[in-house]
């Protein structure tokens, strides 16, 4: 499966998360870090479900860019 991730810079750092996963964050100095952070927390956080039955969300969730 493959997700949409959201990086925003925040006024320390970078903070991202999954729209199509509730609850998976991550946060950190640089952009580069934070990417690297959230890739790990979704494949943890779906392998977590998977172990306890929980349904694991289909990706749903699109990007684009708008140029103005």
């Amino acid at each position: 499966m493959k997700y949409a991730i959201v990086i925003e810079k925040t006024c320390n750092g970078y903070s991202a998360y999954v729209p199509d996963v509730p609850g998976c964050v991550a946060a950190a100095d640089t952009r580069e870090e934070a990417d690297d952070l959230i890739r790990e927390a979704v494949a943890h956080h779906v392998a977590l479900l998977r172990e306890h039955g929980e349904p694991v969300p289909e990706p749903q969730a699109t990007t684009g860019l708008v140029e103005v």
